[in-house]
């Protein structure tokens, strides 16, 4: 798209993360133009946290619900589309392995005998 004017209402485009704030997540797309997407326009359930559905400089695929042209601004939706609207956010968890002091079987190992003392002892 070379300007404003080439978008239109209900097209869908593709453009990259360039913001998140409690209330959504900015988009840029070429020739300075910027968009929107309202944390209303990620989900039709609950959206906790919007980095639950994206990261800065990630890319997504959205339709456009609004146009502003005098301010080269679009208005977003992230769960119009068919294919976003069923699809399930993925935690960003990072494993980081078990701490060194709980590996292995070692407390059941060092506590087994005072365990089975304690058994017999009643």
């Amino acid at each position: 798209m070379s300007s404003i004017n080439d978008y239109k209402v209900g097209m869908t485009v593709y453009g990259k993360i360039t913001g998140i704030k409690p209330y959504g997540a900015f988009m840029k797309f070429p020739n300075d133009i910027t968009g929107l997407i309202h944390i209303s326009e990620i989900s039709d359930s609950y959206v906790r946290s919007i980095e639950n559905y994206f990261n800065v400089d990630d890319y997504a695929l959205v339709k456009v619900i609004e146009v502003n042209k005098k301010e080269k601004q679009l208005r977003l939706s992230f769960k119009a589309l068919p294919q976003n609207r069923h699809r399930r956010y993925i935690r960003k968890i990072k494993y980081l392995g078990l701490p060194e002091h709980i590996k292995g079987f070692s407390s059941l190992s060092n506590n087994l005998e005072k365990w089975i003392k304690g058994e017999t002892d009643d």
